[in-house]
């Protein structure tokens, strides 16, 4: 049963429905909005995931572990195994206890964890399903991205994503991208590389022609799939956008 919680997670008072999709005992399912961070950045004043989580359950504080930012603060990240970035929306999962988050942690270091994202992309795929095996590094131009050009800097780290083409025109197409991996970026750094951005992009399609009228990225995590603690596998899907299921038809 889809149930709802209602949180305040913008400091302008913004009242925000945060939808929950699934939840047991150890893990929860939410569909992450748009516009919203996991964690803090150190650059945006604005609430996050984090206060959402400690809001509902405070005592997930000390599940997990912390990230450090650029500037050297310590950030704890209550229950997340994984994250979306801020202009992404969909499913995400969170560990309500250790033994939770010990088992996803666990899913997805073997990579059994799948997840199905769906996107509107720039031009025409005529391959059906193909699979793109890039690495990706830091950029060297700009540290917000990513690259597969090997001319970045840092570590280039193994990243790997199967992509299955729904529709397609001769200006977008529609797709499903399952990354088998989960490098910051991914999908929109390896949909880039083909030379097929997301549409509205702002760091990987800047300045390209304005294809239909999305003003968001055209990027949501469709499904995720996992084994729950009892060794049950769960399918948890977050409807589309609306931006989405508008648009389907017009490929």
């Amino acid at each position: 049963m889809v149930r709802f919680f209602i949180a305040k997670i913008f400091k302008t008072s913004m009242i925000h429905l945060m939808e929950i999709l699934y939840e047991d005992k150890d893990i929860i399912a939410i569909n992450k909005p748009v516009g919203l961070n996991v964690h803090p950045d150190g650059k945006h004043p604005e609430e996050t995931l984090i206060d959402w989580i400690l809001e509902k359950n405070p005592e997930l504080k000390n599940i997990g572990e912390s990230t450090i930012l650029a500037d050297g603060t310590e950030v704890k990240r209550p229950g997340i195994v994984h994250r979306l970035d801020k202009d992404t929306s969909g499913v995400l999962l969170i560990a309500k206890t250790k033994e939770g988050y010990d088992s996803l942690k666990s899913q997805f270091k073997a990579h059994t964890i799948k997840k199905v994202y769906r996107a509107f992309v720039y031009g025409n795929l005529r391959e059906e399903r193909f699979f793109i095996n890039r690495p990706i590094q830091r950029s060297a131009n700009d540290f917000r991205k990513g690259t597969t050009n090997h001319k970045g800097r840092g570590i280039e780290r193994e990243a790997q994503t199967r992509v299955r083409v729904l529709k397609h025109s001769s200006d977008v197409s529609y797709i499903e991208a399952m990354p088998v991996t989960g490098r910051k970026h991914q999908i929109r750094i390896h949909l880039k590389s083909i030379h097929h951005p997301v549409l509205n992009d702002s760091l990987y399609a800047k300045g390209m022609k304005k294809v239909f009228d999305f003003d968001r990225l055209a990027l949501h995590a469709f499904s995720i799939s996992f084994v729950d603690l009892g060794g049950k596998e769960i399918r948890v899907e977050a409807s589309l956008p609306e931006s989405f299921a508008k648009h389907e038809d017009l490929c």
